[in-house]
């Protein structure tokens, strides 16, 4: 079973970087979309930034221009890169991947177990 999981949470200051990192535990044969979700404390879990193969990428507008969506499907990973990170930011930051585990698979969807980023002066 692939697993998703997380790295590069932490607490940074107002203004500061975080370069999240996903990677799959699994071989896989490719990731049709990734995506960085994000729940803050008594929220409801929302949409940061998204990447397809069809090269479509969305950012939430809270985020544009400070965040960045990469992947690299033959390391197996997604990242996100965030500048400019604001108290608002703070959130359990997931990952997402709809992916093909094989040629012959059709894509399934698979969740990390999360992260905390915590932006705090």
């Amino acid at each position: 079973q692939v697993q998703l999981v997380e790295s590069g949470g932490g607490l940074v200051q107002p203004g500061g970087s975080l370069r999240l990192s996903c990677a799959a535990t699994e071989s896989i044969f490719s990731i049709n979309v990734m995506a960085w979700y994000r729940q803050a404390p008594g929220k409801e879990r929302e949409l940061v930034a998204r990447s397809t193969s069809g090269g479509r990428v969305d950012y939430a507008d809270s985020v544009k221009g400070r965040f960045t969506i990469s992947g690299d499907s033959a390391k197996k990973m997604v990242y996100l890169q965030m500048n400019s990170l604001k108290v608002e930011d703070t959130a359990v930051y997931y990952c997402y991947a709809a992916l093909r585990r094989f040629h012959y698979s059709a894509p399934e969807n698979y969740w990390g177990q999360g992260t905390q980023v915590t932006v705090s002066s």
